[in-house]
């Protein structure tokens, strides 16, 4: 199954393909299977799922979880769910002509129909079906284990409570060993470019940076009727309610509805450039050294959570440093969040006052030399990628900067084999132009510096491409696009 684009659907063929692949299997063997799927809020979990039930030629019986809904009625829902399936259920009067008591009768009335032939059930936020009725993963695996496993039926679990549906899988947890995890980041480059036709890489990558690959910001831009991503940026700082200024805030909220230390460390890391921020800040006005000190355990304990379990927040430190390296600095993980508390969410209260020209100037004010930061962590990815069919990156395992500890040197690419550096690289993310001469010798005289790195070969990385004297091998912004089509 590919995904199309006559509908305003783009990429996701290879979500499409490994739920496709899953049901291949359940029919086939006549077992179940359950694919638990994660990911953020709005980056297009349900509509994908969506499409592949619309492929589907077998029964599919899609259920979505209601916040704050007791049982009884997500009950209801579900057994009303059972008679809009596009393909008919066996025995549908039957199954639907009451309401299921439980969710074990519920299930129960899945084991019935399956008995026919492969069924595919979609549980969406399930941990709000979870929330709202502790029994109902205990329930689940009950069943599971006793009946819907020896049968054709594909059992999808959505949520987006990243770290809940991560913790589903844990050891102790009713579903341990019984699922089959599948992640669903937003769009990637290259179907971002899909949605937006006649854009140039340079521009895609814009648009990458400021939406984060969101379809629902993606599609904002592209009918916007604005040629680029800056332009869509201008239009939207206008209205506190456009999608660019609100969808942050609702995937946050679902992240952290009551976790203000985890917002305040976001934000810290989020507004700075340098990618080490002032913690410090996070203190100020706490004179007393009993808040102070509560201060500090909370912002230690919500980064710690950011990281390691939500993953919103990536640790970096040197190429070839040990991970646990005080020489560490922190970065957004996502492009839009990134975007969002660098230029929005200083500005919020002045958009919503009518003056988004405030937010638009501190826009125009720096966007060029944020854009050339932000771009490097995608950039990095995209030789990652590309080591897999490029032979200047044979071999390459790994792709990090490196920097020393006062920032006076810090090096974009170091693209680094099981042993040594292959590839010592300068990023210049410039409208117009690419890296000069000087910046590949400023290169060269920090080799030397950089551990292993002494045979490393030299890039430039610009969106022409342009390779300058002093390089020895350069890409584009064309080439890195390719990356996710190859």
């Amino acid at each position: 199954m590919n995904a199309t684009s006559r509908d305003g659907f783009y990429g996701r063929g290879d979500v499409l393909a490994s739920f496709a692949d899953h049901l291949a299997e359940v029919a086939h063997t006549g077992t179940g299977r359950i694919v638990a799927m994660r990911g953020r809020r709005q980056v297009g979990k349900s509509t994908v799922v969506e499409r592949f039930t619309e492929q589907a030629t077998v029964p599919c019986v899609f259920v979505t979880g209601v916040y704050g809904i007791a049982t009884a009625r997500q009950l209801a829902d579900a057994t009303s769910a059972l008679r809009e399936t596009r393909v008919p259920l066996p025995d549908l009067e039957t199954l639907t002509v009451t309401p299921a008591a439980s969710w074990r009768e519920w299930l129960g009335r899945i084991a019935v129909a399956a008995r026919s032939g492969p069924v595919v059930v979609v549980l969406d936020e399930f941990p709000w079906m979870a929330a709202a009725d502790a029994s109902l993963e205990g329930e689940l695996q009950a069943v599971w284990d006793r009946t819907l496993e020896k049968l054709p039926v594909l059992l999808i679990l959505i949520g987006s409570d990243v770290a809940m549906m991560e913790r589903l899988g844990e050891h102790g947890r009713p579903l341990f060993g019984r699922l089959r995890p599948l992640v669903v980041p937003a769009l990637n480059p290259a179907e971002v470019a899909q949605a937006l036709p006649g854009l140039s890489a340079f521009d895609v990558f814009d648009a990458y940076l400021v939406t984060g690959g969101y379809p629902r910001l993606v599609a904002g831009l592209g009918g916007s009727g604005h040629g680029n991503a800056a332009d869509y940026v201008r239009a939207s700082f206008e209205d506190v309610y456009s999608p660019l200024v609100a969808t942050a805030r609702i995937t946050l909220d679902a992240e952290f509805p009551d976790a203000t230390a985890a917002y305040r460390v976001l934000s810290a890391i989020g507004a700075d450039d340098t990618g080490q921020p002032a913690f410090s800040r996070l203190l100020d006005g706490a004179a007393d050294p009993a808040e102070r000190k509560r201060i500090e355990t909370q912002t230690t304990r919500a980064l710690s959570t950011l990281t390691d379990v939500n993953g919103l927040v990536e640790r970096e430190v040197p190429a070839w440093a040990a991970a646990s390296s005080r020489l560490r600095r922190y970065r957004v993980t996502d492009p839009y969040l990134r975007f969002w508390f660098r230029y929005v969410e200083r500005h919020v209260d002045a958009i919503s006052r009518g003056r988004g020209d405030l937010a638009v100037r501190a826009f125009d004010r720096d966007w060029s030399s944020w854009r050339g930061r932000s771009v490097e962590p995608v950039v990095r990815e995209a030789l990652l990628r590309l080591a897999r069919t490029d032979a200047d990156l044979a071999d390459v395992e790994t792709v990090r900067p490196w920097w020393v500890r006062d920032g006076s040197i810090e090096v974009d690419v170091v693209a680094g084999t099981r042993a040594e550096t292959a590839v010592l690289g300068t990023i210049k993310w410039r409208a117009r132009g690419g890296v000069t001469a000087a910046e590949m010798r400023a290169l060269d005289r920090v080799r030397d510096r950089v551990p292993r790195s002494g045979g490393a070969l030299l890039a430039a990385v610009s969106p022409n491409g342009e390779r300058p004297a002093g390089a020895d091998v350069a890409w584009s912004a064309d080439g890195l696009l390719a990356a996710w089509n190859a």
